[in-house]
Order: C-alpha cells, then sequence, then structure tokens
C-alpha cells in the first residue's frame, strides 16, 4: 500500500509511545449535575489526555468524531492553526494512532476537514486505520450560498473522512424519513412516539367472540385487572397475544381517566427500515457554517467566535448514523463543545477533550445550560427536556518515573477513585481506610497501593499475598456478609498461585495496568 512520507515521518510514528501515562484528576467545583452519568470533560493536551484514557477504554468507544484545525494558515483565535505541512502531519499521526486502539471492533471514526489536508489525511487513515476500513468521504454542504467575492471559486463544501475500526464488524443505522408532528412523545432514549390503543378498534373482529384468545387481563400500575371493554360495556379484544404482550412489555402505555386505566401501546417513528444513509449531507439536513453562528451567539453572549463551529446538526446526523443511545462517544477536539452537548442530549455517554482555557469558560456553561434544559440547537428535534450530568477533569502528574515505577506523589484516594471510575462508570466515595474499593453490580474491588496498609514497603502492602488477601476479605465482609462474586485486586504483583486465584475467584491486574503493551 502506498504511503505518505514527510520530514519528520520515522520520529513522529514512535511518538505515541514516548507520551508520559498520566492520572486524571477530578476538579469537583467544575462538575455538574448528575455524577454517575459516566460522561467526562478533560482539560489538557488531547495526546497527554487520550494516553491516560487508554488503560480504562481501549476498545470501548462506539463513534468518533474529531474537527482538528485545518491548517488553512490562518491565526485562530482559540488554536494556532498555522502550522507547516510537516508540523500538521505530525500532530495527527499519533493522535490517530492512540484514537484507534480507543475504537470499539465495531466502531468508526469520523474527521472534519477541507480540501487543504484532506486528501493527505486520507492517505494516513488508510495506513493508521487499514485502507481496506475506509468507509466513505463525506460531502457536507457548509454553504447555504455561494461568497459573492470570492476570487476563483466560492467553497461550498468540507469533507468528512469516515473510517471503521473493523470494516466487517461495522454497520450504520439506516435514516428515517421526516417524522410526522404526531408523534408527539418522546422516550427515555430520545426515541419519538405516539400512543395507539392497545384495544382492537373498528374492524369487524374486535369481539371476544371473534378473537376469544384475544380476551384477557393485563395488569394496571395498581395492581387492578383490565380486560378489553367496549365503549358499550360489552367484552372487545386486545390487538396483542399473551406471548406478544410478554415480549413488547416496554411499549405499553397506561394512561388513567375518568372511567379508569386504559392500555396503549407506543408506535416509534422509527419503527421501519429506513433508507441508507448517503455521502452527501446537505445544509437542510446537517446545517450550515451560518446555522453554527448562530448556534454559538445563542450561547454565547458576550461575543466570542469559534472560526469554523459545528452546527448541532450535523454532528447530530452522524450519531444517529453511527451510534445508539447508552454508547460511549469520543472527541479529542472538544472546541467549543458541539460534540458533548449534542452526545448529551442525544443520551449518549460521552468524553470531550479541549486544551485552551475554553474548556472552563465555554464547554462547562454550555453543558451546565444543556442539563439544564436549553432548547438550541437539536433540543426541540429530540425532545430534550434536561438532566444528566458530567465530571470535569485535568491531567495530573505523570504517574510513572523514567523506571517505570509509580511517582509516590501519586496519592492512594487518587488512584482509587480513577480504579473505581474505570471500572463502574460511577463514582468513588472513598474515606474506606483500606485496601477494598468497594462492591458494584456483584463485582468487588482492590486496590493495594503504597500507604493504605500503613506499609510503604513495596514487597508488604503493594503484593497480593495471603495477608493482605485475608485484609481486603475481612473488609469485604464487612459490607457485604457472605460475598461470593467476583474479585478484582490491583496491585505491583501477586504472590498467589494461578490456581489459588482461580478458586478465590481473584482476577489480578498489575500497576501501571499494563500500559507498556497498550501504548
Amino acid at each position: 500500500m502506498p504511503t505518505l512520507n514527510w520530514l519528520t515521518r520515522g520520529e513522529d510514528i514512535g511518538a505515541a509511545k514516548r507520551v508520559p501515562y498520566r492520572l486524571l484528576e477530578e476538579v469537583r467545583e467544575l462538575s455538574s449535575g448528575a455524577r454517575d452519568s459516566g460522561n467526562m470533560l478533560i482539560q489538557g493536551d488531547n495526546l497527554e489526555a487520550l494516553k491516560a484514557l487508554l488503560p480504562f477504554y481501549a476498545g470501548r468507544v462506539k463513534c468518533i468524531y474529531i474537527d482538528p484545525p485545518y491548517n488553512t494558515r490562518s491565526a485562530f483565535e482559540h488554536y494556532d492553526d498555522n502550522l507547516e505541512h510537516t508540523q500538521w502531519l505530525a500532530m495527527m499521526w499519533p493522535r490517530l494512532e492512540m484514537l484507534r486502539e480507543l475504537l470499539a471492533e465495531d466502531g468508526s471514526i469520523w474527521v472534519s476537514i477541507d480540501d487543504n489536508e484532506a486528501h493527505y489525511l486520507k492517505v494516513i487513515m488508510d495506513e493508521v486505520f487499514g485502507r481496506s476500513n475506509f468507509i466513505a468521504n463525506v460531502i457536507w454542504e457548509k454553504s447555504d450560498s455561494p461568497k459573492m467575492d470570492s476570487r476563483i471559486f466560492s467553497s461550498r463544501h468540507d469533507h468528512v473522512i469516515v473510517f471503521a475500526r473493523s470494516i466487517d464488524s461495522f454497520s450504520v443505522n439506516r435514516i428515517l424519513g421526516q417524522v410526522p408532528k404526531h408523534y408527539d412523545k418522546t422516550d427515555e432514549s430520545g426515541r419519538r412516539y405516539y400512543l395507539k390503543p392497545l384495544r382492537a378498534m373498528g374492524s369487524g373482529e374486535d369481539t371476544r367472540e371473534a378473537r376469544p384468545s384475544m380476551y384477557f387481563p393485563l395488569t394496571a400500575p395498581d395492581g387492578q385487572s383490565v380486560y378489553p371493554k367496549k365503549p358499550d360495556g360489552s367484552d372487545g379484544r386486545w390487538r396483542w397475544g399473551p406471548e406478544k404482550v410478554g415480549k413488547e412489555q416496554f411499549r405499553i402505555e397506561w394512561v388513567k381517566g375518568r372511567s379508569g386505566w386504559t392500555a396503549y401501546y407506543r408506535i416509534y417513528a422509527d419503527s421501519d427500515g429506513g433508507r441508507p444513509p448517503e455521502t452527501i449531507f446537505p445544509h437542510s439536513v446537517a446545517g450550515s457554517n451560518r446555522t453554527a453562528k448562530i448556534q454559538i451567539n445563542q450561547l454565547f453572549t458576550e461575543g466570542v467566535t469559534f472560526v469554523t463551529p459545528k452546527p448541532e446538526n450535523l454532528v447530530e446526523h452522524i450519531f444517529k448514523i453511527a451510534s445508539n443511545p447508552g454508547e460511549l462517544i469520543l472527541d479529542s477536539f472538544l472546541g467549543s463543545g458541539t460534540t458533548a452537548a449534542v452526545a448529551h442530549k442525544m443520551g449518549r455517554q460521552y468524553i470531550g477533550i479541549e486544551m485552551g482555557d475554553h474548556a472552563v469558560t465555554h464547554c462547562t456553561s454550555r453543558l451546565r445550560k444543556v442539563i439544564e434544559g436549553e432548547n438550541g440547537g437539536i433540543s426541540k428535534i429530540v425532545g430534550w427536556k434536561g438532566g444528566g450530568g458530567f465530571r470535569f477533569f485535568r491531567l495530573g502528574s505523570p504517574a510513572f518515573d523514567e523506571l517505570g515505577c509509580i511517582q509516590p506523589e501519586i496519592e492512594f484516594d487518587v488512584l482509587a477513585a480513577h480504579i473505581w471510575f474505570s471500572e463502574t462508570g460511577t463514582p468513588w466515595d472513598g474515606g474506606r481506610g483500606s485496601p477494598f474499593l468497594g462492591i458494584r453490580d456483584g463485582r468487588a474491588f482492590a486496590l493495594l497501593y503504597n500507604g493504605v496498609l500503613g506499609d510503604k514497603n513495596p514487597r508488604g502492602g503493594n503484593v497480593l499475598t495471603r495477608t493482605t488477601l485475608a485484609l481486603i476479605r475481612e473488609a469485604i465482609a464487612e459490607t457485604a456478609q457472605g460475598f461470593n462474586g467476583l474479585l478484582t485486586v490491583y496491585g505491583e504483583q501477586a504472590r498467589l498461585a494461578r490456581a489459588t486465584l482461580d478458586r478465590e475467584r481473584i482476577v489480578f491486574k498489575q500497576t501501571p495496568y499494563d500500559i507498556e503493551a497498550r501504548a
């Protein structure tokens, strides 16, 4: 396969391995809303932040969307975009390598770019992701009218280069038509639907005699048995039989009126097959630069400008195609926070990384407005009403010295909180004073690390032995008597035989979490 060569290529292709591994330290006063949402906003150099995420999120991200500097030889307010071609490639290569490792097997990466670097980007992504995993070069109609003062061509489009982690595992969500107005309700995952009575109506076979198997009681929310009755009081029938009622229980919705409970069922707008996504995103669907600037001005009234903001509509269209509610989204060039805001409104989990001060001044304030239920951007389209939350992190000092040893200033609570969050997606309460961190979803977690047992000797408190295991088991018993689930222990090494670990149902993970193998 042809490869692209540039002045510092030899050094750049090994850059990811030389990045120091740092821990992520939460800044609680900048976090907001529900702490168990799993959403993260990270301030810091995105190359170092991606390295910090690798041990915890490698292979877990469903969709990556990034809007990196375009190298247009102009100075942006929040980015130095005046990079030489070599510098731009040197910046992108190691970040693409790490992003690839973070992608799930069925995940995809979408990169916004213009003509200055689009074709070079495609070539290096062929090499990093594999040419066979190329999906499409999407054309986004960024302008809704020509620029009359253009000297030669008026540019109307940008590119979005799309690659899969593995083309054999990747699939897309098909695009549905415009949702009619009568789909007037939105469920907890953002899907639009309307209600229809579960009792059969308007046909000659809507009687109990015509379909006796469809006449049976349903249990209302208050425990009352409800039968399908016609308005005249005679016996009717349900549209569904008992088997389908059991399978489709999530679609049944109860409404209580003056005459009692009535059973309805949800008809979703996305229940038809839809059509495959196309490689042209018109501004009427995905918004334009003008749309983006209007959205930004509505959010940030102090007059801040982002030169190339992307409209929420574009990002929403990408996420509809490439992800589903609850799946993890990542943007390592977060900018004004559009990706995080859209993911939040669409019920996706997200990690956003931004180096500049506006990670605090703009991204956090934007996400707080989203939590409060702001109605701009795609809010009305997806029926957003508010809720959720995010946790704000900054990069700490390097966790390991040049010999690979954990830095002594890394405190137990910092390391423990990071491990707990990575394993459970929830915040750690802390303060237990023992290696035992807690139990979540039937699994127990422990960390053997300097100081927690009052023994700073690595041969003592950091090693899993029968003695340290007994202390962990004792702490578990105080919380959950008779616990017999899986126990994950982080430590420097294990002195217990493999047979003992298997018998005790212990998963041992060595600090520094195999970081060398996953770099």
